[in-house]
């Protein structure tokens, strides 16, 4: 009968250790893994008597927060976390290839956003108010970091 007891405690820990390393958020396999505990600890209590039930559950409690203590140590989660940094920017604008008052070309219709060319480079771009047809000459407003306005030049 130990031995039953002993696999429900150590298959518990491991459902807990699954729901915090592999599938967090479910609380499925959290669940699962407390309620196994939970069963090991009453079996134990049930079939060997009160003495074994304290002992089981003691035990179980002090495996659960020396397991703690070691997860809430920070050189665990440095080991287990990604340690690299991105570098790149997306759609970066050279203020030498674009610049206010450029003149371009829609692309797709811009409503409000859409694509358009200036100096044969490909922008994405944002209408200021109205809807832009493609095909349609446009000038630069105004760029606020990565996003480029536009407005339509009328002949």
């Amino acid at each position: 009968m130990w031995t039953f007891i002993i696999i429900l405690i150590l298959v518990g820990i491991l459902m807990l250790l699954l729901e915090i390393l592999v599938i967090p958020g479910s609380g499925v396999a959290g669940v699962i893994g407390f309620g196994l505990m939970v069963a090991a600890i009453w079996l134990a209590y049930s079939r060997e008597g009160t003495q074994a039930g304290h002992i089981t559950l003691a035990v179980t409690l002090g495996v659960n927060l020396v397991g703690l203590l070691l997860a809430l140590r920070s050189k665990t989660w440095k080991k287990a976390m990604l340690s690299t940094e991105i570098k790149g920017k997306v759609r970066t604008i050279d203020p030498q290839q674009l610049q206010i008052g450029n003149k371009g070309i829609t692309v797709s219709r811009c409503a409000p956003m859409g694509k358009a060319t200036f100096k044969d480079k490909f922008y994405e771009v944002s209408a200021l108010s109205e809807f832009i047809d493609e095909n349609a000459v446009i000038k630069v407003v105004k760029i606020s970091g990565n996003k480029i306005f536009i407005k339509q030049i009328i002949k």
